[in-house]
């Protein structure tokens, strides 16, 4: 995992992930003791917003630590997982008083079938879980195991190391995805959907017509709401308003991006109706979210 240094007014930094020296690439396994002196070593400050695209899954095995993540702060203590998904905006809290475990883990390296299985491409999963004690202990042994295998590298040839991390990281990831409803039973969104949400990930800056989105999919508007407001709980339209406001929010937050870049990076015609777009939906002025949002974090950094 590569840790970069972050300046003020640049865009988010988008962190790499780069394998340690001898281990496979696709995955890490670190102790927050081993992070925090990482990030000394680099004079690096873990609290600077950063956005990762690789898989962050994070549990301790003592003390608590306050993580945020897209402006929601998280709380972990002892058998809590966090599971942070790529692209996503993360803020670290104070690793002095949190002892754990952290996977990280690139979008490729799971198996095909667990990547499905398990929801790892899903935006919407809930970042926090917390496992009744017959399943902490499960996630917890699985995370030992995994640990295990990853620091024992050499005693197996490297292709079945590989393929045993491979195995027992998809053991980890469908029972914390199993995590997410009553029973370990979560609703399995359509293909239209998953069809739907990704085109609107990868293109939600072109534009925010829903009929734009259905001409490219080959379905109807209506088609595309119903299947939107079974798997999310709201239309079409809603879906990609809220996409594009998650996304102004992470610039004008962590970034000291004016209004006016924003608004062309979205792609809105001018500052004006970037303006009106976000206060409509945010339910007030950007600049005013800005100077709330980082009055909040310098609060929460002082106490």
């Amino acid at each position: 995992m590569v840790i970069n240094r972050h300046s003020a007014g640049q865009a988010i930094p988008e962190v790499a992930f780069a394998a340690p020296v001898g281990t496979p690439a696709g995955l890490e396994v670190i102790s927050l003791a081993d992070l925090r002196s990482r990030a000394d070593g680099r004079g690096v400050d873990l609290g600077a917003p950063q956005r990762p695209g690789f898989h962050h899954v994070l549990t301790l095995t003592s003390g608590t630590l306050r993580q945020t993540v897209d402006f929601t702060g998280y709380v972990l203590d002892p058998d809590s997982w966090l599971w942070v998904r790529p692209g996503q905006v993360l803020q670290w809290g104070d690793l002095d008083k949190a002892e754990g475990i952290l996977i990280v883990f690139e979008r490729d390296f799971p198996d095909p079938a667990t990547v499905g299985a398990a929801r790892l491409d899903d935006p919407e999963a809930p970042a926090l879980r917390t496992p009744a004690a017959e399943d902490a202990e499960a996630l917890r042994l699985a995370a030992a195991h995994l640990e295990r295998e990853f620091r024992d590298r050499g005693r197996l040839p490297l292709d079945a190391h590989v393929a045993v991390l491979r195995h027992l990281l998809d053991v980890l990831m469908l029972r914390v995805a199993h995590l997410e409803a009553p029973g370990g039973h979560a609703a399995e969104p359509s293909e239209t959907f998953l069809r739907f949400r990704a085109a609107v990930e990868r293109d939600f800056a072109r534009t925010r017509r829903v009929d734009d989105y259905a001409a490219a999919l080959g379905y109807s508007t209506r088609t595309l709401s119903r299947a939107t407001l079974d798997a999310a709980g709201v239309g079409a339209k809603e879906f990609i308003d809220r996409r594009v406001v998650l996304e102004a929010k992470r610039l004008l937050a962590h970034t000291d991006l004016a209004a006016a870049r924003i608004a062309a990076q979205l792609g809105f015609s001018s500052a004006t109706n970037f303006a009106k777009y976000f206060h409509q939906r945010a339910g007030q002025a950007p600049i005013a979210f800005r100077g709330a949002v980082r009055g909040r974090a310098g609060h929460a950094r002082d106490r």
